[in-house]
């Protein structure tokens, strides 16, 4: 918890917030959660959550007392799923929390697609299912830099598109198989980046963000 309150302390003037995913929340939960929050830094819960409709209903209304800025759900689970999920922030008082849908995660690509049972290509299983987000009345999803523009015209630009897979030097993918460069993903149209291991693996890490940012100018 101490690192992780480091790396957030150290980088909240260069960054727009921080995701915590499941290997902090299942370790330090909800009060690790609230100990990053005392830092004054928007927060985005990713937990990716995908489960039945009443389970991820009663799961976002307790997350919701966390304040968090964004929290997610996977669009696979479906379109009663999700709108449960929107149904648990409409009745609480939380007027600041966002709450989107991955689509495809980053890691895969179409023959690992193919494998699980999908018939379509990523881009246009994004594009279909950023479609059933949005009639789900959720506010964006989580999509590939790859998908962006394919979204942008299926859908405009009044929705939330969070962008990971960011990689400043293309030679260093790591488990990302569709991936680009912060520059590239911005002048597509995307809101958020999520940049993790080119940052938390760096030896200086606040020298590695502002590249990053250096990159996007």
């Amino acid at each position: 918890i101490s690192e992780a309150e480091t790396l957030a302390s150290n980088l909240k003037d260069y960054i727009g917030g921080i995701k915590l995913g499941m290997e902090f929340f299942n370790s330090f939960g909800p009060e690790g959660v609230k100990t990053i929050k005392k830092l004054n830094i928007p927060i985005f819960l990713d937990l990716k959550l995908h489960d039945i409709p009443i389970t991820v209903y009663k799961t976002v209304k307790s997350l919701l007392d966390l304040e968090p800025a964004i929290i997610n759900v996977h669009a696979s689970g479906g379109k009663e799923m999700m709108m449960a999920a929107s149904r648990a922030l409409k009745e609480s008082n939380n007027v600041k929390t966002k709450i989107i849908a991955v689509t495809v995660l980053t890691s895969l690509d179409n023959n690992d697609l193919k494998e699980i049972g999908f018939d379509e290509k990523s881009d246009t299983l994004v594009v279909k299912l950023a479609n059933l987000v949005k009639e789900s009345g959720l506010d964006g999803i989580v999509c590939s830099a790859k998908e962006i523009s394919l979204v942008r015209k299926s859908i405009g630009d009044d929705f939330i598109l969070v962008v990971p897979g960011i990689r400043p030097h293309k030679d260093k993918l790591n488990d990302q198989k569709r991936v680009m460069t912060p520059k590239e993903a911005i002048s597509l149209g995307a809101d958020l980046l999520v940049i993790g291991r080119p940052i938390t693996n760096a030896e200086n890490q606040i020298k590695a963000t502002k590249e990053i940012l250096n990159q996007i100018k």
